[in-house]
């Protein structure tokens, strides 16, 4: 946690599109998957940023894009004042040392034929700092001590481990070459809800050791509370909301987010049978053929005629730095819109028009 206002990374309307290919002696581009579409924040130095949404909603492309393990398609990428997107060659490379990336599944991101020395060490080398043999050992020895894992597992293979203790590697990784930024990509979806905790913890404690900056993707809002100081919720491609944790959890505006929010159990059985449940009409639109104007507005018990359909809304400041991509955030917070039943479209692959949602009804201000 951390009072830093410098922003060590920057997003500014990044966007990360795949085309679609067609075609048996010549590949021509027939359309693009939108997985990411314009989106801009900033994580400041010693923060953790959590980024939750959907499964397909481009969170993890986001992350990936913010160390070019793919290639943006537009925007800027701001890290510690120096453009990402226009380093090259040895320029990008020493850049990389300085953002490493947990993975979600660690069993699959370990080479199962390399021990834990030589998973380690390959970094090490790929920059130029195994030089020293009893250095680079010495260094080994810390890293692992500092995730809570013995020296003898230096001689072992990802195999033999627990998926806690694999999920341990994978951070003694991203942490042995001393990282600034590590984006975690559902770095505890895998592993059990008790070592989930251990894990959680774990991260907390190297941030608060080493001033470590996070971006934390997740869809489970639970683990997001437990660590981040401020979260982004994401939808199709685009953020549609950004608050601090306590801000975000006690009051969200965007429907979206009280969507999520309240598919969230709580531990009270009175509680539970009381409160109110948003149940979302349909199935999340193909990032293919995302609908026009508010994305979510084909879903959206609130959405109004016109111009939610045809106006993207932008993520602006609604109080307090709490920000909010919704046209009618304010007037939904106030009571002053009644949510409406939506009518579930057919996505056809060839039809990318469908029915409008029927409006709200609109309550005039007494």
């Amino acid at each position: 946690m951390t009072e830093e206002t410098t922003p060590l990374i920057e997003l500014r309307d990044v966007k990360v599109h795949f085309p679609i290919k067609s075609g048996l002696l010549f590949d021509r581009t027939v359309g693009y998957v939108y997985a990411v579409d314009g989106v801009s924040l900033s994580i400041r130095k010693g923060e953790t940023y959590g980024l939750v949404g959907e499964s397909g909603c481009g969170k993890s492309t986001l992350g990936r894009g913010l160390l070019r393990l793919v290639e943006p398609t537009d925007g800027e990428i701001v890290f510690d004042g120096t453009d990402v997107r226009a380093l090259k060659g040895e320029a990008m490379r020493q850049a990389r040392r300085r953002m490493q990336m947990i993975f979600q599944d660690p069993l699959s991101s370990l080479d199962p034929r390399q021990s834990v020395e030589s998973l380690l060490v390959e970094g090490l080398k790929a920059h130029g700092l195994a030089g020293d043999k009893a250095e680079t050992n010495r260094r080994l020895r810390e890293t692992l001590e500092a995730v809570g894992l013995p020296a003898s597992a230096l001689s072992k293979y990802p195999h033999e481990f627990s998926g806690g203790q694999r999920q341990r590697i994978g951070i003694a990784r991203a942490l042995v070459l001393n990282p600034d930024l590590i984006v975690a990509d559902e770095p505890v979806s895998a592993l059990d809800v008790s070592i989930q905790a251990q894990v959680l913890n774990l991260l907390e404690d190297l941030q608060n050791e080493r001033g470590l900056t996070y971006l934390i993707i997740a869809h489970d809002l639970a683990v997001v509370r437990h660590i981040a100081d401020t979260v982004g919720v994401m939808y199709l491609g685009g953020l549609v909301e950004e608050a601090s944790s306590d801000d975000l959890y006690r009051e969200p505006m965007h429907p979206y987010t009280r969507a999520l929010m309240s598919a969230v159990p709580v531990p009270d059985p009175v509680v539970e049978d009381r409160r109110e449940r948003i149940l979302l009409a349909g199935d999340l639109p193909s990032p293919t053929n995302p609908p026009s104007g508010c994305r979510f507005h084909t879903r959206c018990p609130w959405a109004q005629p016109t111009r939610c359909a045809d106006e993207r809304p932008e993520l602006r400041d609604v109080v307090g730095g709490h920000r909010v991509a919704c046209h009618f955030a304010e007037e939904i917070a106030a009571g002053r819109i009644r949510p409406h039943e939506v009518e579930v479209e057919l996505v056809r692959p060839t039809d990318g028009t469908g029915p409008v949602d029927p409006p709200g009804e609109l309550i005039p201000t007494p």
